[in-house]
């Protein structure tokens, strides 16, 4: 395996690692208890998905 002869400069390193940051997830309000969740998956709190009842939760 070849191996680099010189090391790469901070600015390219820096450069390269310019995307690499968090991001915070993108959050939708769910259309049935109005509560923020993820885009494309079920609601956490209800259990709905596309206005069916996905999964069952605790009735409070």
């Amino acid at each position: 395996m070849p191996n680099p002869k010189r090391r790469h400069s901070n600015q390219r390193t820096q450069s390269r690692r310019a995307h690499d940051a968090l991001r915070k997830p993108a959050l939708a309000e769910c259309p049935n208890c109005h509560e923020p969740k993820v885009p494309h998956r079920v609601c956490p709190k209800c259990g709905q998905y596309k206005g069916r009842e996905v999964i069952e939760t605790a009735a409070e």
